[in-house]
């Protein structure tokens, strides 16, 4: 009873309750950012000019020495992105307290497979671009979007056992930390150690407040701010702090809420509709005419997103994850068969949000275009296959029958 009462509030979001279809948060937002990125893409192409010149607009915040003068679409991707990272962080602290991840037979299938799942479509990309200008993008084709992948899943309705789609969550959330390790290992400009030291001050500072026992989470937003400043002035990118404040969150146990379920609770909608959709409008606004399409379809790093995500992630997280079960590491959730995690590989080449985050860190404008095309193209290839493969190999879910309604045989008067 205790395993259940755990897990129940974690899947619930994602799964049928009493009879009644619940929709996750999560697939709305991927219809969200569809919008949003369907959006970009129509406003790019009907006036670059106004689209360009929007989030370009410069915004200065602060005064004197201390203000942060950036453009509009950087103040999205360093600034708004920070909570988007923040939730993420808040997931990854949840899954390890008291999720999938506690449990290492039961994480090791979906930790290997996101394992395999980074490695291959990054070896595949580097095989494209090795020595070229595009080598520095090897990390875009190695994130999943949770969103669009479970929003796959749920058009797919009770052909999809509710272990599969526990078992991507997972996978997401894993792939989710290593993309966030790569960010803060290769994506880094030059760091200034004085605005290191004042990160580690903000980061103790959030650790006394913890030590001394305050869950008010207001009482946290002055030293993230600090911590978000210094980490932006360091030369770490700025998305890391929200991160690293995430899994400093307190858990408690107990019939109340704690900070990080509260903070999940409430920041989680706010980043699912509002946050990551206007990442989608500022970002997903590549200009599809006859010259960029012919440079892209030329483009090392094009075919190289696209090979990676959509081969890739297929054969790294199918062979890491179904070899892992062979070998007798880890086990399979109840109900799911190897096809489908086969499925769930597929569905994994959804990169976009994480995927063009990279992207932006990875590449000026020129190249930038190239990566996001490859982007778009691999996730809507990878949706479309994702989707006909689970309706090939799934079958309908029947719930089994409550045993007071099964008819008792009849007797024959026979002993």
């Amino acid at each position: 009873m205790t395993e259940r009462r755990i897990h129940a509030p974690r899947i619930s979001r994602y799964l049928p309750t009493q009879g009644t279809e619940f929709v996750s948060v999560e697939v709305l937002s991927g219809i969200a950012l569809l919008l949003a990125a369907a959006s970009a893409l129509i406003w790019a192409n009907v006036d670059a000019s106004s689209y360009a010149d929007l989030w370009g607009t410069h915004l200065t915040i602060g005064i004197g020495d201390l203000a942060i003068s950036e453009s509009l679409l950087k103040w999205v991707n360093d600034g708004l992105m920070v909570l988007f990272f923040f939730v993420v962080g808040l997931e990854i602290k949840r899954e390890l307290v008291e999720g999938e991840l506690r449990d290492p037979r039961a994480a090791a299938l979906p930790v290997l497979g996101a394992f395999g799942g980074m490695l291959v479509p990054a070896l595949i990309f580097v095989a494209f671009n090795a020595g070229g200008a595009g080598s520095r993008g090897w990390g875009i084709p190695m994130a999943t979007d949770i969103a669009f992948a479970l929003g796959v899943l749920a058009l797919l309705g009770p052909r999809i056992p509710s272990g599969l789609k526990l078992f991507l969550l997972t996978l997401a959330i894993v792939d989710d930390v290593g993309a966030i390790l790569v960010i803060a290992v290769f994506y880094t400009s030059d760091m200034e150690p004085m605005w290191l030291i004042g990160a580690a001050a903000a980061i103790v500072g959030v650790l006394v407040l913890r030590r001394v026992g305050v869950m008010n989470p207001w009482v946290y937003v002055l030293p993230g701010v600090v911590l978000w400043v210094c980490t932006h002035e360091s030369g770490i990118h700025a998305t890391i702090a929200g991160v690293a404040l995430g899994l400093l969150t307190p858990v408690t146990r107990g019939p109340e809420a704690g900070p990080l379920e509260t903070l999940e609770r409430r920041l989680h909608p706010w980043t699912s509709f509002l946050i990551v959709p206007i990442f989608a409008l500022a970002n997903a606004g590549v200009v599809l005419a006859g010259d960029s399409l012919e440079r892209a379809a030329g483009s090392a790093i094009t075919w190289g997103v696209i090979a990676g995500l959509v081969v890739g992630k297929v054969i790294g997280v199918s062979v890491f994850a179904l070899g892992a079960r062979r070998l007798g590491i880890g086990r399979l959730p109840d109900g799911v068969r190897g096809m489908q995690v086969i499925g769930a590989g597929i569905l994994a080449g959804i990169g976009f949000t994480v995927s063009i985050f990279v992207a932006n860190l990875s590449f000026g404008s020129g190249l930038l275009d190239e990566a996001k095309i490859g982007v778009l193209g691999a996730s809507l290839i990878a949706g479309i296959l994702g989707a006909i493969w689970l309706r090939a190999v799934g079958r309908p879910s029947v719930p089994p029958i409550p045993e007071a309604l099964v008819p008792a045989p009849e007797s024959d008067g026979s002993r």
